[in-house]
């Protein structure tokens, strides 16, 4: 597998991600179960976008002075628009977590645990994917058809599922789950069982992690190949990941109560992935730089988000004042 990574930004990766996850879960615990504020979740987020772009600026320069410029410049738009493609589909997420802690009535203080855990897990199976799928690659080379068919159809899927409420009562894992093991509707503490009448139960906080598991799993599947047609590097495929999920805790609050507002970000994701799909597909006929695939994926992004914050506004403006009704 051919990439820019050495041994030791290998290995200053895997350490920067057992701090980051350290401290997260350092902090979690001197704060205890508490509601994430508006401001405690903005200070993070822009921790978490300001080291991602702390990091692409040293690559570029190490780059830069090894490999030369055009080689910098070329590996941090990749980077970029792998980023951007990772963070904006991580919204997605954002928003099935939103549906399940909404369904399950999970007490905001206990939110965070739930998808630390839930983040952690997303990295371990993503490191996994990411190294197989980039050796497939590397050996198989006629799977970027493979993987580019699975995006458009993918896109087109999301496309025709936008707006739509999913129903978790008819969720299969739910209804395993139900069938093997007993569980409470009461929730003690941050425990993930609990004795009943003598009878171990499990929480309904421990359903929530299993199913933010399978969601992380239907994600990864999703987003692994959409990066791959941006670059076959393991290293940046990997690095975008990680940095566009180490956030995700911080964003989710961030964005939990405003998730109504960005309801044709669906729309952007999904053109996204038929763009990127089609670029995989036609990658032997047809190479678009890499500058003008991060255009097209950011203007995509940025258009559903500005249309959707647009419609909202328009539609509260509209709405009649307590005195008119």
């Amino acid at each position: 597998m051919e990439t820019i990574g050495t041994w030791w930004m290998w290995t200053a990766l895997a350490v920067f991600v057992v701090v980051a996850i350290a401290i997260d879960l350092l902090v979690m615990e001197r704060q205890g179960a508490h509601k994430v504020t508006m401001k405690e979740a903005v200070h993070w987020s822009l921790l978490w976008f300001g080291l991602a772009f702390v990091f692409v600026a040293l690559l570029w320069w190490y780059l830069d002075s090894s490999q030369g410029r055009t080689v910098a410049n070329t590996v941090s738009m990749q980077f970029i628009t792998g980023y951007l493609v990772e963070k904006s589909l991580s919204i997605d997420n954002i928003f099935v977590f939103l549906m399940l802690f909404s369904y399950f009535a999970v007490p905001p203080q206990y939110q965070k645990r739930a998808l630390i855990v839930g983040i952690i897990g997303a990295i371990i199976l993503r490191t996994l994917l990411i190294l197989v799928g980039a050796w497939l690659l590397a050996t198989f080379h006629w799977l970027l058809y493979v993987f580019g068919a699975f995006l458009v159809l993918t896109g087109a899927k999301m496309w025709f599922a936008a707006g739509q409420e999913p129903d978790i009562s008819t969720n299969p894992v739910l209804g395993l789950l139900k069938k093997r093991i007993r569980i409470t509707d009461r929730f003690d503490g941050e425990k993930l069982s609990t004795m009943v009448d003598g009878v171990k139960h499990y929480t309904p906080l421990f359903v929530v992690l299993v199913l933010i598991g399978t969601t992380d799993v239907i994600f990864a599947v999703d987003s692994i190949p959409a990066i791959f047609a941006i670059t076959s590097d393991p290293f940046i495929v990997l690095t975008a990941n990680i940095f566009a999920i180490l956030g995700l805790r911080a964003l989710y609050f961030l964005l939990a109560d405003l998730a109504n507002r960005f309801h044709l970000l669906a729309y952007g994701l999904a053109l996204v992935l038929v763009f990127i799909g089609a670029k995989m597909l036609l990658i032997d006929v047809v190479k678009i730089p890499i500058g003008y695939a991060l255009l097209v994926t950011a203007s995509l992004i940025a258009g559903s988000i500005f249309l959707s914050l647009r419609n909202s506004s328009m539609s509260e403006l509209a709405l009649p004042s307590k005195d008119e009704r």
